[in-house]
């Protein structure tokens, strides 16, 4: 029989809805199960990859790499700045380069004297800007503050300091040796006198540590040089025979007159004479025959009547040509003199006491510049005793005064 819903005590019983708990609302927690945190999902398992070692040392090496880039940038950074800052050196500085040091060297002897405040910086740059072997040697004036990048510059590029030796025109090949063996910049040592004549005197520069064969020989080519030149352009008809002849004949012009504007006209003088067969009657080379490269090391300007009559072969009194051989170093200007003369009929000169000659082409006009001559040496004379005179008293003067103070 059917039963009635009422009468279904198995079936369904009328019960209050519960909430779906998949999709409603979540249930009420007690206070103190609510503040209490939801537990962290699981981490997600490990990739097989992320724990292989190949990939463990790349991630390092790679992050080394970071930093290795890092870290030099930063060096790199501080360096520079170290390379272009005002250096350490407080005042103008004198620095020697010596011939075969090395990089690591110079760098090392910059830091030691004060020069720059850090030699690994300073070869680090100059090896950066590819100058290691380019540094030359020499002596260098560094001014105080200089940066290191400056100091680098200066010394690739040579702005080395110039030192100068100065032989004054006509010297003897023997007086041009004893002031280069006397100098103390320049090394090495001369012992061979070169040939009279074949040195060319003049002011020459020079770096330290240059040598005295090397300034001899830029004096020989300067001179052989020169000689080539100026006898091309030579006069027609000269009676020279010859370059060295030529040299000759200006080394006598030379120790004539000190006076370049004098020395085409002195020339002129002898090369009338030559003309004529006369001799060339010079006092110079009577000192050089006698003397040789010694004969103005000391005071011989006067010509004694024995030295004249002495026999020699450069004494032009008694010759009625050139001496075999220069009395000394002629200048450019006194070859040039001697190449192109002065078109005069000139034949004599004489002193006038001014430091120039009159000239003469008869004996007899010579004659009276003589006799003008020997006036003015008269007059200095006296002049030079009343000035020595004078001196001597007042030094006298001076001494009693010091002995009256003293008592």
């Amino acid at each position: 029989m059917a039963q009635t819903p009422e009468d279904n005590s198995n079936g369904p019983q009328d019960q209050p809805d519960l909430p779906n708990q998949s999709s409603g609302p979540a249930a009420p927690r007690s206070p103190s199960r609510a503040i209490q945190p939801d537990a962290a999902p699981p981490p997600p398992p490990r990739s097989r990859h992320a724990r292989n070692p190949i990939v463990i040392t790349i991630n390092f090496l790679l992050s080394m790499a970071v930093l290795g880039i890092i870290v030099a940038g930063a060096a790199l950074y501080w360096g520079k700045g170290e390379f272009d800052a005002a250096g350490p050196l407080n005042e103008d500085k004198t620095f020697i380069v010596a011939s075969g040091m090395s990089l690591p060297q110079i760098a090392a002897k910059l830091e030691e004297e004060g020069v720059i405040s850090n030699s690994l910086v300073f070869e680090a740059g100059t090896r950066l800007f590819k100058n290691e072997n380019r540094i030359k040697a020499g002596e260098y004036a560094f001014p105080a503050g200089i940066p290191m990048k400056t100091v680098m510059e200066d010394l690739v590029e040579g702005r080395a300091v110039y030192h100068s030796v100065t032989f004054p025109e006509g010297w003897t090949s023997t007086q041009i040796i004893n002031r280069l063996n006397a100098n103390e910049i320049l090394t090495g040592e001369i012992s061979a006198i070169p040939a009279e004549g074949s040195l060319l005197p003049e002011t020459y520069t020079f770096t330290r540590g240059t040598t005295k064969a090397r300034i001899i020989d830029q004096m020989q080519k300067a001179m052989k040089n020169h000689i080539a030149r100026i006898w091309e352009h030579r006069s027609q008809g000269l009676p020279i025979d010859s370059p060295e002849q030529l040299v000759v004949l200006a080394s006598i012009v030379e120790k004539e007159t000190s006076k370049v504007d004098e020395h085409p006209r002195v020339a002129s003088v002898f090369i009338n004479r030559l003309r004529r067969g006369m001799p060339l009657q010079s006092d110079p080379t009577i000192l050089y025959g006698l003397f040789g490269g010694n004969a103005w090391t000391q005071d011989r300007s006067a010509i004694t009547r024995s030295m004249l009559n002495q026999k020699n072969p450069y004494n032009t009194y008694q010759i009625n040509a050139l001496p075999p051989g220069p009395i000394g170093n002629p200048s450019v200007a006194a070859m040039e003199a001697v190449a192109n003369p002065a078109r005069t009929k000139d034949l004599y000169f004489v002193a006038n006491g001014t430091g120039g000659h009159a000239f003469a082409e008869t004996y007899r006009q010579h004659q009276r510049n003589v006799a003008e001559w020997r006036k003015v040496e008269r007059e200095l004379r006296a002049k030079q005793a009343a000035e020595k005179a004078a001196k001597e008293a007042a030094e006298k003067a001076a001494e009693q005064e010091a002995e009256q103070a003293k008592n």
